[in-house]
Protein backbone atom coordinates (compact mmCIF):
# COMPACT_ATOMS: atom_id res chain seq x y z
CA UNK A 1 0.00 0.00 0.00
CA UNK A 2 1.23 3.72 -0.79
CA UNK A 3 1.29 6.13 2.03
CA UNK A 4 -1.91 7.23 1.15
CA UNK A 5 -4.94 5.22 0.25
CA UNK A 6 -6.53 6.06 -2.97
CA UNK A 7 -9.64 6.61 -1.83
CA UNK A 8 -8.65 9.62 -0.60
CA UNK A 9 -7.69 10.72 -4.04
CA UNK A 10 -11.01 10.62 -5.26
CA UNK A 11 -12.56 12.48 -1.81
CA UNK A 12 -10.25 14.95 -2.77
CA UNK A 13 -11.22 14.93 -6.94
CA UNK A 14 -15.23 15.15 -5.11
CA UNK A 15 -15.17 17.79 -2.81
CA UNK A 16 -12.85 20.36 -5.25
CA UNK A 17 -14.86 19.49 -8.69
CA UNK A 18 -17.22 22.15 -10.50
CA UNK A 19 -18.80 22.49 -13.04
CA UNK A 20 -16.45 24.92 -14.88
CA UNK A 21 -13.92 21.82 -14.75
CA UNK A 22 -16.31 19.22 -16.38
CA UNK A 23 -15.67 18.94 -20.91
CA UNK A 24 -18.69 19.24 -22.57
CA UNK A 25 -19.12 15.41 -23.33
CA UNK A 26 -19.19 15.23 -19.60
CA UNK A 27 -21.90 17.87 -19.38
CA UNK A 28 -23.89 16.41 -22.45
CA UNK A 29 -23.30 12.83 -21.41
CA UNK A 30 -24.73 13.63 -17.73
CA UNK A 31 -27.62 15.06 -18.79
CA UNK A 32 -28.85 12.84 -20.68
CA UNK A 33 -28.10 9.88 -18.87
CA UNK A 34 -29.85 11.85 -16.17
CA UNK A 35 -33.10 11.89 -18.58
CA UNK A 36 -32.81 8.56 -19.65
CA UNK A 37 -32.77 7.50 -16.11
CA UNK A 38 -35.69 9.14 -15.02
CA UNK A 39 -37.86 7.71 -18.09
CA UNK A 40 -36.57 4.20 -17.76
CA UNK A 41 -36.79 4.49 -14.09
CA UNK A 42 -40.53 5.83 -14.48
CA UNK A 43 -41.24 2.96 -16.91
CA UNK A 44 -40.45 0.15 -14.81
CA UNK A 45 -42.95 1.89 -12.11
CA UNK A 46 -45.79 0.57 -14.03
CA UNK A 47 -44.35 -2.81 -15.72
CA UNK A 48 -42.01 -4.30 -12.87
CA UNK A 49 -44.19 -6.06 -10.05
CA UNK A 50 -41.43 -6.30 -7.67
CA UNK A 51 -41.26 -2.48 -7.94
CA UNK A 52 -44.92 -2.15 -6.68
CA UNK A 53 -44.05 -4.34 -3.72
CA UNK A 54 -41.06 -2.18 -2.86
CA UNK A 55 -43.20 1.09 -3.05
CA UNK A 56 -45.75 -0.45 -0.80
CA UNK A 57 -42.41 -1.16 1.46
CA UNK A 58 -41.39 2.70 1.16
CA UNK A 59 -45.18 3.94 2.44
CA UNK A 60 -45.27 1.58 5.33
CA UNK A 61 -42.20 3.13 6.65
CA UNK A 62 -43.37 6.03 6.28
CA UNK A 63 -41.17 9.19 7.39
CA UNK A 64 -40.36 12.34 6.51
CA UNK A 65 -42.13 13.05 2.93
CA UNK A 66 -39.05 14.92 1.52
CA UNK A 67 -38.65 12.97 -1.41
CA UNK A 68 -40.22 12.64 -4.90
CA UNK A 69 -40.81 8.32 -5.06
CA UNK A 70 -41.04 8.36 -8.94
CA UNK A 71 -43.97 6.71 -11.06
CA UNK A 72 -46.16 6.67 -7.35
CA UNK A 73 -47.11 10.00 -6.48
CA UNK A 74 -45.22 9.28 -3.19
CA UNK A 75 -42.82 11.25 -1.47
CA UNK A 76 -40.44 9.56 1.10
CA UNK A 77 -37.46 10.20 3.21
CA UNK A 78 -34.07 10.52 1.22
CA UNK A 79 -32.42 6.96 2.36
CA UNK A 80 -36.26 5.46 1.18
CA UNK A 81 -36.07 7.47 -2.03
CA UNK A 82 -32.95 6.67 -3.41
CA UNK A 83 -33.73 3.07 -2.68
CA UNK A 84 -37.28 2.97 -4.77
CA UNK A 85 -36.01 5.27 -7.57
CA UNK A 86 -32.79 3.38 -7.63
CA UNK A 87 -34.29 0.18 -7.76
CA UNK A 88 -36.55 1.06 -10.96
CA UNK A 89 -33.42 2.64 -12.48
CA UNK A 90 -32.13 -0.75 -13.74
CA UNK A 91 -35.28 -2.99 -13.44
CA UNK A 92 -35.56 -3.05 -17.17
CA UNK A 93 -31.82 -3.66 -17.61
CA UNK A 94 -32.50 -0.02 -19.96
CA UNK A 95 -30.52 2.46 -18.45
CA UNK A 96 -26.79 3.52 -19.69
CA UNK A 97 -23.66 1.38 -19.77
CA UNK A 98 -20.12 1.86 -20.57
CA UNK A 99 -18.64 0.07 -22.97
CA UNK A 100 -18.06 -2.69 -21.52
CA UNK A 101 -21.22 -3.36 -20.34
CA UNK A 102 -21.15 -1.88 -16.92
CA UNK A 103 -24.10 0.75 -15.31
CA UNK A 104 -22.42 3.34 -13.63
CA UNK A 105 -25.45 5.98 -13.50
CA UNK A 106 -28.60 3.42 -12.21
CA UNK A 107 -27.04 3.85 -8.97
CA UNK A 108 -25.85 7.31 -8.98
CA UNK A 109 -28.60 9.53 -10.23
CA UNK A 110 -31.62 8.23 -8.03
CA UNK A 111 -29.12 8.94 -4.98
CA UNK A 112 -28.02 12.68 -6.13
CA UNK A 113 -31.94 13.38 -6.83
CA UNK A 114 -32.68 12.18 -3.19
CA UNK A 115 -29.38 13.61 -1.67
CA UNK A 116 -30.46 17.55 -3.41
CA UNK A 117 -34.00 16.96 -2.33
CA UNK A 118 -33.49 16.35 0.69
CA UNK A 119 -30.52 19.29 0.81
CA UNK A 120 -32.97 21.81 -1.08
CA UNK A 121 -31.61 24.33 -3.37
CA UNK A 122 -28.79 22.52 -5.03
CA UNK A 123 -28.55 23.79 -8.68
CA UNK A 124 -28.42 21.77 -11.84
CA UNK A 125 -24.64 22.53 -12.45
CA UNK A 126 -23.89 21.39 -8.94
CA UNK A 127 -26.40 17.99 -10.09
CA UNK A 128 -24.92 17.58 -13.33
CA UNK A 129 -21.34 17.76 -11.83
CA UNK A 130 -22.24 15.02 -9.27
CA UNK A 131 -23.19 12.95 -11.77
CA UNK A 132 -20.23 13.47 -14.34
CA UNK A 133 -17.71 12.94 -11.61
CA UNK A 134 -19.15 10.08 -10.06
CA UNK A 135 -19.84 8.03 -13.58
CA UNK A 136 -15.70 9.17 -13.97
CA UNK A 137 -14.63 7.19 -11.01
CA UNK A 138 -16.83 4.25 -11.50
CA UNK A 139 -15.27 4.02 -14.96
CA UNK A 140 -11.80 4.79 -13.71
CA UNK A 141 -12.02 2.17 -11.18
CA UNK A 142 -13.73 -0.42 -13.72
CA UNK A 143 -11.32 -0.38 -16.54
CA UNK A 144 -8.40 -0.47 -14.64
CA UNK A 145 -8.87 -3.58 -12.26
CA UNK A 146 -8.61 -7.22 -13.22
CA UNK A 147 -11.32 -8.18 -14.93
CA UNK A 148 -13.65 -11.00 -13.18
CA UNK A 149 -16.82 -12.80 -13.92
CA UNK A 150 -17.73 -13.62 -10.31
CA UNK A 151 -18.06 -9.86 -8.78
CA UNK A 152 -21.36 -7.99 -9.86
CA UNK A 153 -18.90 -4.95 -11.12
CA UNK A 154 -21.87 -2.34 -10.91
CA UNK A 155 -22.30 -3.22 -7.27
CA UNK A 156 -19.37 -3.95 -6.23
CA UNK A 157 -17.99 -0.13 -7.14
CA UNK A 158 -20.75 1.46 -8.00
CA UNK A 159 -21.65 2.58 -4.29
CA UNK A 160 -18.32 3.96 -4.21
CA UNK A 161 -19.13 6.08 -7.08
CA UNK A 162 -22.38 6.73 -6.05
CA UNK A 163 -21.26 8.04 -2.58
CA UNK A 164 -18.54 10.22 -3.93
CA UNK A 165 -21.86 11.74 -5.77
CA UNK A 166 -23.90 12.03 -2.95
CA UNK A 167 -21.27 14.14 -1.17
CA UNK A 168 -20.53 16.50 -3.86
CA UNK A 169 -24.04 17.17 -4.00
CA UNK A 170 -23.86 17.54 -0.19
CA UNK A 171 -21.10 19.89 0.28
CA UNK A 172 -18.89 17.61 1.65
CA UNK A 173 -15.18 18.60 2.35
CA UNK A 174 -12.21 15.76 1.04
CA UNK A 175 -12.08 14.37 4.51
CA UNK A 176 -15.94 13.89 4.78
CA UNK A 177 -15.86 11.83 1.26
CA UNK A 178 -13.14 9.72 2.12
CA UNK A 179 -15.26 9.20 5.21
CA UNK A 180 -18.06 8.08 3.38
CA UNK A 181 -16.32 6.35 0.81
CA UNK A 182 -15.08 3.93 3.87
CA UNK A 183 -18.14 3.89 5.47
CA UNK A 184 -19.35 2.52 1.74
CA UNK A 185 -17.60 -0.32 1.89
CA UNK A 186 -19.91 -1.93 3.98
CA UNK A 187 -22.48 -1.62 1.22
CA UNK A 188 -19.54 -3.12 -1.49
CA UNK A 189 -20.95 -6.59 -2.65
CA UNK A 190 -23.16 -8.34 -5.16
CA UNK A 191 -22.32 -11.61 -7.42
CA UNK A 192 -22.73 -12.21 -11.02
CA UNK A 193 -24.68 -15.47 -9.82
CA UNK A 194 -27.63 -12.55 -9.65
CA UNK A 195 -27.23 -13.04 -13.71
CA UNK A 196 -26.20 -16.18 -13.67
CA UNK A 197 -29.14 -17.42 -12.00
CA UNK A 198 -33.10 -17.65 -12.55
CA UNK A 199 -36.22 -16.99 -10.96
CA UNK A 200 -34.67 -13.70 -8.84
CA UNK A 201 -35.63 -10.48 -8.60
CA UNK A 202 -32.03 -9.05 -7.42
CA UNK A 203 -30.91 -8.98 -11.09
CA UNK A 204 -33.29 -5.65 -11.41
CA UNK A 205 -33.44 -4.31 -7.79
CA UNK A 206 -29.64 -4.14 -6.99
CA UNK A 207 -29.16 -0.86 -7.93
CA UNK A 208 -31.61 0.26 -5.09
CA UNK A 209 -29.37 -1.20 -2.49
CA UNK A 210 -26.53 0.89 -3.98
CA UNK A 211 -28.06 4.06 -4.08
CA UNK A 212 -29.36 3.60 -0.29
CA UNK A 213 -25.75 2.79 0.71
CA UNK A 214 -24.50 5.74 -0.99
CA UNK A 215 -26.69 8.44 0.54
CA UNK A 216 -27.20 6.60 3.63
CA UNK A 217 -22.51 6.82 3.52
CA UNK A 218 -22.54 10.48 3.16
CA UNK A 219 -25.43 11.71 5.79
CA UNK A 220 -23.55 9.48 8.39
CA UNK A 221 -19.93 10.90 7.29
CA UNK A 222 -21.79 14.54 7.45
CA UNK A 223 -22.64 14.11 10.94
CA UNK A 224 -19.01 13.02 11.66
CA UNK A 225 -19.00 9.29 11.81
CA UNK A 226 -16.03 8.05 10.10
CA UNK A 227 -15.17 5.50 7.72
CA UNK A 228 -12.27 2.96 7.09
CA UNK A 229 -9.20 5.04 5.93
CA UNK A 230 -7.76 2.48 3.70
CA UNK A 231 -10.90 1.07 2.38
CA UNK A 232 -9.17 0.56 -1.46
CA UNK A 233 -5.71 -0.51 -0.77
CA UNK A 234 -5.28 -1.42 3.04
CA UNK A 235 -4.43 -5.12 3.15
CA UNK A 236 -7.75 -6.35 3.80
CA UNK A 237 -9.16 -3.51 1.57
CA UNK A 238 -11.84 -4.00 -1.68
CA UNK A 239 -8.84 -4.25 -4.11
CA UNK A 240 -6.94 -6.42 -2.30
CA UNK A 241 -10.27 -8.69 -1.01
CA UNK A 242 -11.87 -9.15 -4.36
CA UNK A 243 -9.58 -8.41 -6.71
CA UNK A 244 -6.35 -10.22 -5.67
CA UNK A 245 -4.19 -7.02 -5.68
CA UNK A 246 -4.67 -6.62 -9.33
CA UNK A 247 -5.65 -3.17 -10.26
CA UNK A 248 -3.54 -0.26 -11.98
CA UNK A 249 -3.20 2.79 -9.39
CA UNK A 250 -1.64 4.86 -11.64
CA UNK A 251 -4.14 4.38 -14.71
CA UNK A 252 -6.56 4.84 -12.02
CA UNK A 253 -5.48 8.20 -11.26
CA UNK A 254 -4.10 9.53 -14.71
CA UNK A 255 -5.52 13.28 -15.52
CA UNK A 256 -7.64 12.72 -12.53
CA UNK A 257 -9.91 16.00 -12.98
CA UNK A 258 -9.12 16.60 -16.35
CA UNK A 259 -10.33 14.23 -18.28
CA UNK A 260 -13.53 12.31 -17.16
CA UNK A 261 -14.41 8.89 -18.77
CA UNK A 262 -18.14 9.60 -18.52
CA UNK A 263 -18.19 11.26 -21.85
CA UNK A 264 -17.68 7.61 -23.88
CA UNK A 265 -21.34 6.32 -22.16
CA UNK A 266 -24.04 4.77 -24.08
CA UNK A 267 -27.43 4.30 -24.06
CA UNK A 268 -29.31 1.34 -24.80
CA UNK A 269 -31.88 1.26 -27.86
CA UNK A 270 -33.84 -1.96 -26.41
CA UNK A 271 -34.67 -2.56 -23.14
CA UNK A 272 -32.37 -5.89 -22.54
CA UNK A 273 -28.98 -6.75 -21.28
CA UNK A 274 -26.61 -4.87 -23.63
CA UNK A 275 -24.13 -7.94 -24.74
CA UNK A 276 -27.36 -8.97 -25.91
CA UNK A 277 -27.48 -5.81 -28.53
CA UNK A 278 -25.23 -6.46 -31.09
CA UNK A 279 -26.99 -9.69 -31.50
CA UNK A 280 -30.20 -8.06 -31.86
CA UNK A 281 -28.66 -5.65 -34.32
CA UNK A 282 -27.63 -8.30 -36.74
CA UNK A 283 -30.81 -9.86 -36.33
CA UNK A 284 -33.18 -7.18 -37.29
CA UNK A 285 -30.80 -6.12 -39.85
CA UNK A 286 -31.15 -9.22 -42.01
CA UNK A 287 -34.91 -9.66 -41.29
CA UNK A 288 -35.09 -5.74 -42.59
CA UNK A 289 -32.67 -6.34 -45.41
CA UNK A 290 -33.99 -9.62 -46.89
CA UNK A 291 -37.61 -8.89 -45.70
CA UNK A 292 -37.73 -12.35 -43.77
CA UNK A 293 -41.11 -13.13 -41.72
CA UNK A 294 -41.15 -15.54 -38.68
CA UNK A 295 -42.14 -18.03 -41.13
CA UNK A 296 -39.48 -17.34 -43.95
CA UNK A 297 -36.69 -18.68 -41.11
CA UNK A 298 -36.12 -22.08 -40.42
CA UNK A 299 -32.65 -20.91 -37.63
CA UNK A 300 -31.53 -18.58 -36.37
CA UNK A 301 -27.56 -19.31 -34.89
CA UNK A 302 -26.09 -17.34 -32.43
CA UNK A 303 -22.33 -17.18 -32.08
CA UNK A 304 -21.59 -16.70 -28.68
CA UNK A 305 -18.49 -16.32 -26.49
CA UNK A 306 -18.13 -16.81 -22.55
CA UNK A 307 -19.95 -14.39 -20.98
CA UNK A 308 -22.71 -15.03 -23.75
CA UNK A 309 -22.94 -18.58 -23.37
CA UNK A 310 -24.16 -17.76 -20.20
CA UNK A 311 -27.64 -15.95 -21.72
CA UNK A 312 -27.90 -18.74 -23.34
CA UNK A 313 -27.52 -22.26 -21.30
CA UNK A 314 -29.20 -24.46 -19.71
CA UNK A 315 -30.85 -23.49 -23.15
CA UNK A 316 -34.31 -24.68 -22.39
CA UNK A 317 -34.27 -22.76 -19.54
CA UNK A 318 -33.56 -19.42 -21.60
CA UNK A 319 -35.68 -20.04 -24.40
CA UNK A 320 -38.50 -20.28 -21.84
CA UNK A 321 -37.37 -17.83 -19.82
CA UNK A 322 -39.60 -18.15 -15.69
CA UNK A 323 -39.45 -14.15 -15.50
CA UNK A 324 -39.11 -10.62 -16.64
CA UNK A 325 -35.32 -10.64 -15.24
CA UNK A 326 -34.28 -13.98 -16.95
CA UNK A 327 -36.14 -13.06 -20.15
CA UNK A 328 -33.91 -9.90 -20.54
CA UNK A 329 -30.66 -12.19 -19.45
CA UNK A 330 -31.93 -14.31 -22.26
CA UNK A 331 -30.08 -14.56 -25.88
CA UNK A 332 -32.44 -17.00 -27.67
CA UNK A 333 -35.85 -15.03 -26.18
CA UNK A 334 -34.66 -11.35 -27.34
CA UNK A 335 -33.85 -12.81 -30.80
CA UNK A 336 -36.93 -14.56 -30.91
CA UNK A 337 -39.23 -11.81 -30.22
CA UNK A 338 -37.13 -9.63 -33.15
CA UNK A 339 -37.79 -12.55 -35.16
CA UNK A 340 -41.78 -12.47 -34.30
CA UNK A 341 -42.43 -8.48 -34.16
CA UNK A 342 -39.07 -6.77 -36.03
CA UNK A 343 -38.61 -4.71 -33.13
CA UNK A 344 -38.22 -4.69 -29.03
CA UNK A 345 -40.51 -2.86 -26.80
CA UNK A 346 -40.90 -3.10 -22.91
CA UNK A 347 -44.33 -4.52 -23.03
CA UNK A 348 -42.24 -7.85 -24.64
CA UNK A 349 -40.39 -8.51 -21.12
CA UNK A 350 -43.71 -8.06 -19.12
CA UNK A 351 -45.03 -11.04 -17.20
CA UNK A 352 -47.59 -11.33 -20.32
CA UNK A 353 -44.87 -11.10 -22.93
CA UNK A 354 -42.68 -13.48 -21.82
CA UNK A 355 -45.55 -16.51 -22.70
CA UNK A 356 -46.26 -14.72 -26.41
CA UNK A 357 -46.58 -18.47 -27.62
CA UNK A 358 -45.11 -16.86 -31.34
CA UNK A 359 -41.89 -15.85 -29.32
CA UNK A 360 -41.54 -19.24 -27.53
CA UNK A 361 -41.94 -21.30 -30.65
CA UNK A 362 -39.56 -18.99 -32.18
CA UNK A 363 -36.99 -19.51 -29.29
CA UNK A 364 -36.90 -22.84 -30.41
CA UNK A 365 -35.34 -21.81 -33.66
CA UNK A 366 -32.37 -19.68 -31.76
CA UNK A 367 -29.63 -21.78 -31.60
CA UNK A 368 -26.20 -20.76 -29.78
CA UNK A 369 -23.08 -21.87 -30.95
CA UNK A 370 -19.81 -21.62 -28.89
CA UNK A 371 -16.75 -19.12 -30.34
CA UNK A 372 -14.13 -18.70 -28.64
CA UNK A 373 -12.65 -15.65 -30.58
CA UNK A 374 -16.30 -13.96 -29.20
CA UNK A 375 -14.76 -14.74 -25.37
CA UNK A 376 -15.64 -11.06 -23.49
CA UNK A 377 -11.75 -9.47 -22.89
CA UNK A 378 -12.83 -6.16 -21.14
CA UNK A 379 -14.63 -4.44 -24.29
CA UNK A 380 -17.58 -5.67 -25.30
CA UNK A 381 -17.85 -8.42 -28.05
CA UNK A 382 -19.47 -7.72 -31.78
CA UNK A 383 -22.05 -10.77 -32.94
CA UNK A 384 -21.78 -12.95 -35.53
CA UNK A 385 -25.60 -14.30 -36.62
CA UNK A 386 -26.36 -16.34 -39.30
CA UNK A 387 -30.08 -17.04 -40.33
CA UNK A 388 -31.08 -20.05 -42.24
CA UNK A 389 -34.06 -19.86 -44.31
CA UNK A 390 -36.21 -22.27 -45.35
CA UNK A 391 -35.71 -21.97 -49.04
CA UNK A 392 -32.01 -22.73 -48.12
CA UNK A 393 -30.02 -19.98 -48.21
CA UNK A 394 -27.44 -18.28 -45.01
CA UNK A 395 -27.67 -14.85 -44.44
CA UNK A 396 -24.84 -13.77 -41.97
CA UNK A 397 -24.75 -10.49 -40.21
CA UNK A 398 -22.70 -8.53 -37.30
CA UNK A 399 -23.49 -6.10 -34.66
CA UNK A 400 -21.38 -3.19 -36.72
CA UNK A 401 -23.04 -0.39 -36.21
CA UNK A 402 -25.68 -1.06 -33.29
CA UNK A 403 -27.50 1.56 -32.35
CA UNK A 404 -26.57 3.21 -29.12
CA UNK A 405 -22.67 2.59 -29.32
CA UNK A 406 -20.24 4.12 -30.24
CA UNK A 407 -19.73 3.99 -33.68
CA UNK A 408 -23.54 4.85 -33.29
CA UNK A 409 -24.54 7.05 -30.79
CA UNK A 410 -27.78 8.18 -29.37
CA UNK A 411 -28.34 11.79 -29.63
CA UNK A 412 -31.09 14.16 -27.58
CA UNK A 413 -33.63 13.32 -30.20
CA UNK A 414 -33.23 9.54 -29.70
CA UNK A 415 -32.95 10.04 -25.88
CA UNK A 416 -36.13 12.46 -25.74
CA UNK A 417 -38.19 10.03 -27.83
CA UNK A 418 -37.38 7.22 -25.52
CA UNK A 419 -37.83 9.12 -22.68
CA UNK A 420 -41.34 9.91 -23.83
CA UNK A 421 -42.29 6.11 -24.94
CA UNK A 422 -40.75 5.24 -20.92
CA UNK A 423 -42.79 7.80 -18.99
CA UNK A 424 -45.85 6.91 -20.34
CA UNK A 425 -45.52 3.34 -19.01
CA UNK A 426 -45.50 4.63 -15.61
CA UNK A 427 -48.05 3.82 -12.95
CA UNK A 428 -48.82 7.02 -12.73
CA UNK A 429 -47.89 8.64 -15.80
CA UNK A 430 -46.97 12.53 -16.60
CA UNK A 431 -48.86 14.28 -18.25
CA UNK A 432 -47.94 15.11 -22.45
CA UNK A 433 -47.19 18.56 -21.39
CA UNK A 434 -45.10 17.29 -18.29
CA UNK A 435 -42.76 15.11 -20.19
CA UNK A 436 -41.74 17.79 -22.50
CA UNK A 437 -41.32 20.39 -19.79
CA UNK A 438 -38.61 17.49 -18.06
CA UNK A 439 -36.80 17.26 -21.85
CA UNK A 440 -36.60 20.92 -21.97
CA UNK A 441 -35.45 21.40 -18.18
CA UNK A 442 -32.81 18.25 -18.71
CA UNK A 443 -31.32 19.72 -21.86
CA UNK A 444 -31.29 23.70 -20.18
CA UNK A 445 -30.07 21.86 -16.77
CA UNK A 446 -27.23 23.45 -15.76
CA UNK A 447 -29.54 27.12 -15.92
CA UNK A 448 -31.65 25.91 -12.98
CA UNK A 449 -31.13 27.41 -9.63
CA UNK A 450 -33.44 24.31 -7.90
CA UNK A 451 -32.02 20.86 -10.14
CA UNK A 452 -35.20 19.39 -8.31
CA UNK A 453 -37.53 21.07 -10.67
CA UNK A 454 -36.93 17.82 -13.01
CA UNK A 455 -37.68 15.08 -11.19
CA UNK A 456 -40.55 17.44 -8.95
CA UNK A 457 -42.15 18.20 -12.20
CA UNK A 458 -42.67 14.24 -13.11
CA UNK A 459 -44.60 13.05 -9.68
Amino acid sequence: MTSIDISHEFASFAARCRYEDLPADAVDKAKKSILDLLGVSLAASGTVPAIRSIVELVRENGGQQECTVLGSGERAPALMAAFANGAMAHALDFDDMGADGHHPSSSIVPAVFAAAEHAGKVSGKVLITSVALGQDMFLRMRRNIAPRQDWLMTTVLGVFSATASVAHVLGLDAKQTANALGIASLGSCGTLEMRYGTESDLGQLYAGFMAKSAVLSALLARKGVTGTQSVFEGTAGIFNVYFGGKYDRDRMLADLGCKFAGGTLQYKPWPDCGLAHTYIHATLELIRKHRLASSDIREVRAYVGDFQQQMCYPLELRRRPATPMDARFSIPFALAAAVVYGELRILQFTEEGIRDPAVLEAATRIVPVNDSGLDWTGVMPTARIDIITRDGRTLTGTGEGTPGGADCPMGWNEISGKFAECAALAAIPPSDQAIQDAVELAKSLEQLEDATQLIRVLS
